[in-house]
């Protein structure tokens, strides 16, 4: 049977025709692109997508199938998936099921043969905005529906996609079995490969719901905490910067991308949103402390407003394509933060060494 017809409507009323794969459903989220080669199954199960239609700019999809081992989280986080091709016959000895196949087990809809093109060049010019999958409506009745729908702005997605309980990390294959640190990570919308890096480098790994308090997180005698990624609006998160507060004089801590910009409310700051947002394997950055420049993964759509931090905290890194805040740093506290992906997965692998400057400021701590 072939596939049904489907269109991907923006807020803005341009409407992109396609095909529906995955689940033959509607969805809506926040629209957004992907500048990655490869790496779809990590960005379907990234947490940090919650609430969003990914359109990758890369445009065959699917070509190695879907496997057991590249999951980033229990389950597909993103709203909608839309590609230019997905290929329904996928070759790689890992590859245990199609995207196709993937989707629709886990009702998330994805439509195929659109101009992902067109779709990223008016992302580009306009900025992100809402947008629809739909199968079994008009665009006129999707856009309708979608104007009376809560935006992306509105909606706190962290507390959807942390986790419900806390669990530790076991250790693979290859990674390091001995334990020198226990390291807490509080979980906004966590990668496991934050998980899988912090385990091969020695470290006790827990993963705590992000609801938990300072207290919390203090009980269980960490010798440092990682604040993860994560979802939407930084500025909906109070509850999180109360916790981070809580923690930056008393352990040493570490931010990555959302945890980078509760940290900077956590000390004064605040956070504004970009117009299209950094999202792909292929963004410069330079690390102020060194001059080298570093290629990055990258997920997210709000910065650091540099001139609202207070005086003892200062900015590390930068991003070289539009200057905005990429890393923190506070002058006398072991506290760091990072805007981009140090866990990127699966690349590029530049910034790993995040996670050893971090274990430095745990042993400086001691």
């Amino acid at each position: 049977m072939s596939p049904k017809p489907a269109f991907l409507v923006l807020e803005d009323g341009s409407v992109f025709r396609g095909r529906a794969f995955g689940a033959e459903t509607s969805a809506h989220g926040e629209v957004v692109f992907n500048t990655s080669m490869t790496g779809y199954q990590e960005m379907l199960t990234d947490p940090s997508y919650a609430g969003q239609i990914i359109v990758p700019t890369y445009p065959m999809i699917g070509n190695y199938g879907i496997n057991d081992r590249d999951f980033e989280s229990r389950r597909v986080q993103v709203a909608g998936f839309a590609v230019r091709a997905h290929d329904t016959a996928p070759s790689h000895s890992l590859s245990t099921m199609t995207l196709d196949r993937f989707l629709a087990d886990q009702g998330v809809p994805g439509i195929g043969g659109v101009d992902t093109r067109a779709i990223t060049r008016r992302l580009r010019t306009r900025g992100v905005m809402m947008g629809m999958i739909s199968v079994d409506t008009t665009p006129e009745e999707a856009l309708a529906r979608l104007h009376v729908l809560p935006t992306y702005d509105e909606t706190d997605f962290v507390s959807r996609v942390s986790t419900e309980s806390s669990y530790g990390w076991p250790a693979d294959d290859g990674e390091a079995s001995e334990t020198r640190h226990r390291v807490v990570v509080y979980d906004c919308g966590l990668k496991y490969n934050i998980l899988r890096m912090l385990r091969a480098r020695g470290c006790e790994v827990i993963a705590l719901p992000v609801r938990s308090s300072a207290e919390d997180i203090l009980a269980l005698r960490p010798d440092g905490v990682v604040m993860s990624p994560g979802p939407g609006d930084p500025e909906l998160l109070d509850y999180a910067v109360e916790t981070a507060r809580g923690l930056v004089d008393k352990q040493p801590v570490l931010g990555i991308c959302l945890g980078n910009q509760v940290l900077a409310r956590a000390f004064g700051g605040s956070n504004f949103k970009l117009k299209f947002g950094h999202r792909g394997g292929n963004h410069p950055v330079r690390d102020l402390s060194t001059g080298l420049v570093h290629i990055t993964a990258q997920n997210h759509g709000y910065a650091v407003d540099p001139d609202s931090l207070p005086a003892d905290v200062e900015v590390s890194h930068v991003n070289l394509n539009d200057g905005t805040v990429e890393g923190l740093r506070h002058r006398t506290l072991p506290v760091m933060s990072i805007q981009y992906h140090s866990e990127a997965s699966p690349g590029p692998l530049d910034n790993e060494y995040i996670f050893d400057r971090f274990l430095d400021l745990i042993r400086d701590a001691e």
